[in-house]
């Protein structure tokens, strides 16, 4: 027997049938970011060609103090850039398919990946409103919810409650 297609409207998650009918729900929350690492790259090149250009003027003219200054601050603007750069991808995927909660956090170069069974989720604020949200199961935890505005949190709650609940029901789309 067919799925009929679901009612539910997610803001934060997606949600889908895969090849072999198996109900999911996706929620990719991403840091807001004005540039991208190869953007930066871009910018950053620029503001080194201009900067060196303008040191090697005045130090053509003799004032040699420029020169160290300039590659001083184009270091320290460099390192800046890094640091911003690295974690300019960070990101909280989760991932709710029929018989599993997936939730990955990249922070840097480091993932931190737990898996739940859905039926024994709890959903909580960690400590209040507008906190984190916490997920919590089967002895492990974890907080999502870094990339969303505190006030919009207690919203990507009440989502995820609300896919769980259908997950165990068997999907929101209905076994018919």
């Amino acid at each position: 027997m067919g799925r009929s297609p679901s009612v539910h409207a997610y803001r934060f998650g997606h949600e889908s049938s895969g090849p072999a009918g198996e109900w999911a729900v996706e929620w990719k929350l991403k840091r807001n970011c004005s540039l991208a690492p190869r953007q930066l790259l871009g910018f950053y090149s620029v503001l080194c060609a201009l900067s060196l250009a303008v040191a090697s003027f005045f130090w053509w003219y003799g004032a040699r103090m420029v020169m160290p200054f300039a590659w001083v601050e184009l270091v320290a603007v460099g390192v800046a850039m890094l640091v911003y750069a690295r974690h300019a991808a960070d990101n909280e995927f989760i991932a709710l398919r029929d018989d599993r909660l997936t939730v990955e956090l990249a922070s840097g170069s480091r993932v931190e990946r737990v898996e739940f069974q859905p039926q024994w989720v709890r959903v909580e604020p960690q400590a209040g409103d507008g906190s984190l949200v916490e997920l919590s199961g089967q002895g492990r935890r974890i907080a999502v919810g870094r990339y969303v505005r505190p006030e919009l949190r207690p919203q990507l709650a009440d989502e995820l409650r609300t896919a769980l609940r259908h997950s165990r029901l068997g999907g929101p789309f209905g076994a018919q």
